[in-house]
C-alpha cells in the first residue's frame, strides 16, 4: 500500500555489549533491531530470517523486530527519528517520506555503496523501473527520466533504498457470483456487455463497466443473488474513499492520471505549477467520475471511512462482490478462519480508463515500502545491514516471500514460470506494476497530503463539488510550493 501503500518498516542496529549505539564491542555479534509495521510481509521476514540467514561476513546476526500497528506507525517512526535517540539504524519507509527524512539528515545516501558493490548494482538493474523511481531516488526521478539516462544506476542520481515489499492494487472478486450463469445472462441483457468472470474479462474491464457492476449488484435484503435469498443488503463494488492518511488519494490519482490530468510534478520544479494543473478541467472530470461510483458502494463509502482495511473486511464478510485493494491484504482473504469468501475469490487487474484506440490505461499510485539505512551507523553495521538487503532480495528468498503472501520487485523473479502460480493475485500484480507511478517525495508531502485528503473528504461526503475540492487543493499547493521555492 502506497500507497496503504502506506506506512514503513524501520531497522535499527546495535552491537551487543556496546555502550553507545553503533560502537561495537565484539564484531562477531550484531543485533539489527527493526521497527516494522505489524502485518504478514514483515512477520514472514522475521520468521524466515531466523530460519535461513547466515552472515557472509561471519557475524552472529540477530534480527530483532519491534512490530508496530499500522495506524501509529508513521508517528512512531517520525518521533524516533526527530527525537535524536538514534534507536533504529535501518528503515523500511513509505516512499513519500524520502524527502522529509533525507533532508532531515536521517537517511543514508547509498549511491556510492551501490556503485562500488557488483551485487547491489545487479539488484538495482534487476528492479522494476517503477520501484527504482519511487522507492530509491531523491530528489525524485520519474521512470522516463531514468530511462532517458540509459543506465542503472543512472549517473548523477542519488539512491537511498531497495524494496522490502512492493505493493500494487488489483481487483478481488467473487467468482461464485460473477461466473453465475443467471447473473451473467441478466447482466448481458441489461447492459449489452459481458459480466467479467475470467482474468481475461477483467483485462477488458473499464470504469464504465465497473459502475455497471456496482449498479447491477446493489441489492436489498430479500432479493436474490446467484440463486440465493439475501438476508442483508449486498453491494457490487468498493474502492478507497478514506479520509485517513492517503486512502482516497491513492484511488483518485488513478482516475486523474488515466484521463490525462496530473498532480503537481516535483520532477519538473520550478517550472511545474499546481494551479491550472491540479484543478484542470480534465482533473475535475476525472474526480467527478470517481465520486459517481460511490453511490453503488456500502454506505460507509460516503462517510470518509472507506479505508483499505474496511474494504478488505467488507469483502471477507461477503457483503461486496468486487473490491480494488492492495495485494498485501490478499492473504487473509484466503484464510478459512477469517474469510467467508476464502473459497470463492479470484483476482484480476484493476479497471482503468478506455482510450480512443480501445486500449485501457491503468496508471495508478504505487504502494509498498523500500529499505533505507540511517546515517549514524558504523561501517560494520552498514555492511551487515546491506548483507540483509542482499539476502532479502536474493531470488530464493524472494520466491519464499511470495509463496507466503509477499511480492517481488525483481524482474527476473517475476518472469519465472512458477511465479504467477505461487499466489492467485500474482498475475495481476505483474501486470499492474507496469502502470505504477508515485505521488510527491518532497519534505512537505505530509502537509500537502493532509490538506488534500481533507478537501477530497468534503467532496466524498457531499459537502462540496469536485471542482471546489480541486480548486482548494490547487490554491493551497500553489501558495505552499511558491513559499518554499519549488514553484517560481
Amino acid at each position: 500500500m502506497k500507497r496503504i501503500n502506506l506506512m514503513s518498516t524501520l531497522m535499527g542496529a546495535t552491537i551487543l555489549g556496546a555502550g553507545l549505539s553503533g560502537s561495537p564491542a565484539m564484531s562477531a555479534d550484531v543485533t539489527i533491531t527493526m521497527a516494522a509495521p505489524d502485518w504478514p510481509p514483515t512477520r514472514f521476514m522475521k520468521e524466515h530470517f531466523d530460519q535461513t540467514y547466515t552472515s557472509p561476513d561471519g557475524h552472529t546476526t540477530t534480527l530483532d523486530m519491534d512490530f508496530i500497528p499500522w495506524p501509529s506507525f508513521y508517528e512512531r517512526v517520525a518521533a524516533s527519528l526527530t527525537s535524536g535517540e538514534q534507536k533504529y539504524q535501518m528503515i523500511v519507509t513509505d516512499s513519500q517520506w524520502l524527502g522529509a527524512f533525507v533532508e532531515g539528515g536521517y537517511y543514508m545516501n547509498l549511491t556510492d555503496k551501490i556503485n562500488q558493490d557488483p551485487e547491489l548494482t545487479a539488484i538495482m538493474q534487476d528492479l522494476h523501473p517503477a520501484l527504482v523511481s519511487a522507492y530509491s531516488t531523491y530528489p525524485h526521478r520519474t521512470r522516463a527520466q531514468l530511462e532517458e539516462a540509459g543506465e542503472v544506476p543512472a549517473p548523477g542520481v542519488n539512491y537511498y533504498g531497495f524494496p522490502q515489499f512492493p505493493d500494487t492494487y488489483v481487483t478481488f472478486y467473487r467468482e461464485d457470483i460473477f461466473c453465475n450463469e443467471g447473473e451473467m445472462a441478466a447482466f448481458q441483457e441489461q447492459y449489452g456487455t459481458n459480466l467479467p468472470c475470467t482474468y481475461e474479462d477483467w483485462q477488458d474491464t473499464d470504469w464504465t463497466k465497473w459502475g455497471q457492476i456496482g449498479e447491477f449488484f446493489q441489492r436489498d435484503a430479500g432479493e436474490m443473488l446467484a440463486g440465493e435469498e439475501l438476508t442483508e443488503p449486498f453491494y457490487g463494488i468498493a474502492y478507497q474513499a478514506g479520509k485517513g492518511y492517503d486512502f482516497s488519494t491513492m484511488q483518485v490519482n488513478a482516475f486523474i492520471w488515466q484521463q490525462g490530468g496530473d498532480i503537481w510534478d516535483e520532477s519538473k520544479a520550478p517550472e511545474a505549477q499546481a494551479e491550472g494543473v491540479v484543478n484542470s478541467d480534465v482533473s475535475v472530470a476525472a474526480f467527478d467520475e470517481y465520486l459517481s461510483y460511490l453511490q453503488y458502494m456500502p454506505p460507509v463509502a460516503q462517510t470518509g471511512q472507506m479505508d483499505i482495511f474496511v474494504i478488505q473486511d467488507l469483502y471477507m464478510q461477503g457483503k461486496v462482490g468486487a473490491i480494488i485493494d492492495w495485494v498485501g491484504l490478499g492473504e487473509p482473504v484466503l484464510d478459512p478462519s477469517a474469510s467467508t469468501v476464502h473459497d470463492k475469490s479470484a483476482f484480476g487487474p484493476a479497471p482503468g480508463t478506455r482510450q480512443a484506440d480501445g486500449s485501457i490505461d491503468r496508471t495508478g499510485n504505487i504502494g509498498g515500502q523500500p529499505f533505507v539505512l540511517t546515517t549514524w551507523n558504523s561501517d560494520e553495521v552498514v555492511n551487515e545491514a546491506l548483507n540483509v538487503v542482499k539476502w532479502w532480495l536474493n531470488p530464493e528468498t524472494q520466491l519464499a516471500a511470495v509463496a507466503n503472501g509477499g511480492q517481488s520487485g525483481l524482474m527476473s523473479v517475476m518472469a519465472m514460470p512458477e511465479y504467477n502460480d505461487l499466489r492467485p493475485w500474482n498475475r495481476a500484480h505483474v501486470e499492474m506494476i507496469d502502470w505504477q507511478k508515485d505521488v510527491w517525495h518532497i519534505p512537505e508531502f505530509f502537509e500537502m497530503l493532509t490538506q488534500q485528503q481533507e478537501e477530497f473528504d468534503k467532496a466524498i461526503t457531499g459537502q462540496q463539488s469536485a471542482k471546489e475540492a480541486l480548486d482548494n487543493v490547487a490554491a493551497f499547493q500553489q501558495e505552499l510550493l511558491e513559499d518554499i521555492g519549488f514553484i517560481e
